[in-house]
């Protein structure tokens, strides 16, 4: 603990307990009413420290480095407008279930709502966004007060890491003058050892997680559901336990399901048996026909719900009973159709199903001789093409990949297509994005902090709009040592919106100018504005090697009309096929 003033010594003792916790990553942002918090968390040997300007890039890259590293990230701006760049971040981490802990300076009470500068109304800021929300107040460094700082910090991280559900909590600290590490004598009065020193390397408070072990009852009565209902699929949409893999591959092959996997599942690629997963349910789907054939009796949901628009119709309109592990407490549940939402952990409940199954049921043929017809219809359609475009860059993605890496993709078109076209493969990826709030923005940052965090060579998947979005976020590129290539799908606007019924709707001109919205981004320029090196792809031939370049920017030009034309002849092409 920092005895130089008061504030010194509060903000240390807030810090120290943070790190006891086991907070390792913190992003500040500058500012003078917050210096005590800042140069507490500088100091702290524990808790690795990162600068950035600009408070909403801040935001996102601690966003991505808890979410990568599974364990909470810290962020600290100063009082004002600086602590309102960080809501989107917030809003992201509430939905995503990210652990974030916001620590906001504020101008003390009498110097608000008077005309004081950088004063706005901080209290709950966030709204219901954070778990929890604490004014910490004007302590004195007496005994209650080191207390109160060392206590607050415990229930922040506990509460961000998860009570049950994780998410952003949000801390606002009223500091008066002294702001600076000014020496004040008298100015600690703390004499209880606890206030001063805490528990030494453990935290004030610990808590112990909540038992998410499911009961025999539990494994029991739904092993015998799956028993009973020869015909199902498990669907797994984004959840980041790479240990859910193998259980959940056992359990396919007990029951005799197809796994129905989104990239963001970390079931998609891997090193486990993948026998049963389905990559094309996107296209399939939009088969009629397939779609009543592959009607089940029962699903069993893992992870939250993926991004494919005909799957969730598919379910939504099934009839099947829905069975959804949802570990985190929240209600996973947008088809309003599930039988049970089960509160256990995933990988417990996928082993104990499938040891009660017994001998594997044969696999699930029509799904898989669908998946593979649907696979090579996909390649040979992008093959004739002979072409850069937006699917066949997934497939090259795909082969391009190593064990190790980290991939972090931008909503809007890139997820979508890397849902509907990126193949199975053995190799170990991480897969990570933003579909909580599903903005576009931040998505730079956000792959950055992920990078940081981890060390793991990372790429980062966004369009045009979203570079534009977060193009400062660059500038903390500075700082992280492993490689991030950023690959920009640049079609000169908002390709999605071509597959919404507004292309058809509206006037070319009203288009362009309301959704299309080209910008005339120059990726070249914004590459050198970072001094970052830039690789424009002539063909999918070159992408290995910008891959191998390391970190930089990878501009793949596509044109988004011709994009949506090229959708549709995939999805004949797979529609032919039966």
């Amino acid at each position: 603990m920092d005895s130089t003033n008061a504030h010194t010594a509060l903000a240390s003792a807030l810090a120290e307990e943070l790190a006891r916790c086991g907070l390792r990553h913190a992003v500040l942002s500058p500012g003078s009413r917050s210096t005590p918090l800042a140069l507490a968390l500088w100091r702290q040997p524990e808790i690795e420290t990162t600068v950035i300007v600009d408070e909403r890039s801040a935001g996102f890259f601690a966003l991505g480095a808890a979410q990568a590293s599974g364990a909470p990230a810290a962020i600290l701006c100063t009082s004002g407008t600086a602590a309102v760049n960080y809501h989107p971040a917030v809003c992201e981490a509430d939905h995503s279930a990210v652990p974030l802990i916001v620590l906001t300076a504020d101008r003390p009470p009498e110097l608000r709502g008077v005309g004081a500068g950088q004063a706005i109304d901080q209290l709950k800021l966030y709204g219901g966004s954070v778990r929890w929300f604490c004014e910490v107040g004007t302590h004195a460094a007496d005994d209650d007060g080191l207390l109160h700082f060392r206590s607050t910090a415990c229930r922040a991280f506990a509460t961000a890491r998860g009570e049950q559900r994780p998410g952003p909590v949000h801390l606002n600290f009223a500091f008066r003058e002294p702001l600076a590490p000014l020496p004040e004598e008298g100015a600690v009065t703390a004499t209880d050892p606890l206030a001063l020193k805490g528990r030494g390397e453990r935290p004030l408070t610990a808590m112990t997680p909540i038992d998410m072990e499911p009961t025999e009852f539990l494994l029991d009565e739904v092993a015998g559901h799956i028993a009973e209902a020869p015909v199902g699929v498990i669907v797994a949409g984004r959840q980041l336990d790479p240990e859910l893999r193998e259980p959940l591959a056992h359990l396919a092959s007990a029951a005799g399901y197809p796994i129905l996997a989104e990239p963001t599942s970390q079931l998609r690629c891997g090193p486990h048996d993948r026998s049963h997963v389905v990559t094309a349910y996107d296209l399939l789907l939009r088969d009629e026909r397939f779609r009543e054939n592959a009607s089940p009796d029962l699903v069993l949901r893992f992870g939250e719900m993926p991004t494919s628009k005909p799957l969730r119709s598919w379910l939504a309109e099934s009839g099947a009973d829905q069975i959804v592990i949802d570990p985190l407490g929240d209600w996973n549940e947008p088809t309003r159709r599930a039988a049970a939402l089960l509160r256990a952990d995933p990988t417990e409940l996928a082993a104990g199903w499938a040891a009660r199954l017994g001998e594997d049921r044969p696999p699930p043929a029509m799904w898989m001789e669908a998946e593979q017809a649907a696979r090579e219809a996909i390649e040979s359609e992008l093959s004739e093409a002979g072409e850069l475009t937006e699917p066949s860059l997934q497939l090259a993605l795909a082969n391009a990949y190593a064990n190790g890496d980290l991939v972090y993709t931008a909503s809007s078109m890139p997820i979508r297509d890397q849902e509907a076209f990126l193949p199975s493969a053995a190799t170990d990826v991480t897969f990570l994005c933003n579909r909580g709030a599903n903005g576009i923005d931040g998505l730079i940052s956000s792959g950055i902090g992920a990078a940081h965090a981890t060390g793991k060579p990372t790429t980062i998947l966004t369009g045009d709009l979203g570079l534009l979005h977060d193009i400062g976020g660059l500038a903390a590129l500075r700082d992280v040592s492993t490689p991030v290539r950023i690959v920009v799908i640049d079609n000169d606007g908002g390709g999605i919106f071509h597959f919404l019924p507004q292309e058809q709707a509206l006037a070319n001109e009203e288009f362009e100018s309301l959704l299309g919205t080209p910008r005339g981004v120059n990726v070249a320029k914004a590459a050198a504005l970072f001094d970052l090196p830039h690789h424009r792809l002539e063909s999918l031939a070159q992408l290995p090697s910008a891959l191998a370049a390391g970190t930089g920017l990878i501009e793949a030009k596509t044109d988004r009309r011709a994009n949506l034309d090229l959708h549709h002849r995939l999805a004949d092409r797979v529609a032919a096929i039966f």
